[in-house]
């Protein structure tokens, strides 16, 4: 298998999936979906301006020991679950995370109308978004590189959300780990 590699599973509580990747050719490829999460296309969210006005999130708080989340998975599954429920789910679904500390994180689920059950919350404002492809431990020169993004157009940085693209188990099968980081600017 030269340049290929099986992968047997994808995701917790989904239907095993498997699939060949051939990395030697990967980029004139169609990516298969795990089924999990779907694959990202980056280009849409590199180095963009977006401005939210009263934009609609479920959001809920992950504990986490030194930013490595304890409680994601279910949280975002009871989320989820609230969210189809409802019949809200908007159409490509937003999962930004607020690392507000070493010790727990704000996630904030876009979503198309209020959900019961499911705190909600509002974020307006205008985001400078550039995509950042790696490991999780390159977070911190991630922050890096943005805010010297952000500063280099003249603008400052208010607040950082980051919008995780997929589990770290389909990252895994996809080869690509893309992590789109969302400043909002003054």
């Amino acid at each position: 298998m030269n340049g290929q590699r099986r992968v047997p599973e994808i995701c917790a509580g989904t239907a095993a999936v498997k699939i060949i990747y051939n990395y030697n050719n990967m980029e004139n490829q169609t990516i298969k979906s795990t089924g999990c999460c779907e694959p990202f296309d980056p280009n849409p969210w590199q180095e963009k301006e977006i401005t939210w006005q009263g934009k609609l999130f479920v959001k809920d708080h992950i504990t986490s020991f030194l930013h490595i989340p304890l409680n994601f998975g279910n949280k975002v599954v009871k989320n989820i679950a609230l969210i189809e429920k409802a019949q809200a789910k908007s159409p490509y679904q937003l999962m930004l995370t607020d690392e507000k500390s070493l010790w727990g994180s704000d996630i904030y689920i876009d979503v198309a109308k209020d959900v019961p059950g499911a705190q909600m919350t509002n974020i307006s404002g205008t985001f400078m978004t550039k995509v950042f492809e790696g490991p999780y431990q390159n977070v911190g020169k991630w922050a890096q590189g943005m805010k010297e993004y952000v500063e280099g157009k003249g603008k400052k940085i208010n607040k950082l959300y980051f919008l995780y693209t997929t589990c770290p188990k389909c990252a895994k099968a996809y080869g690509k780990n893309y992590v789109v980081l969302f400043a909002q600017i003054n």
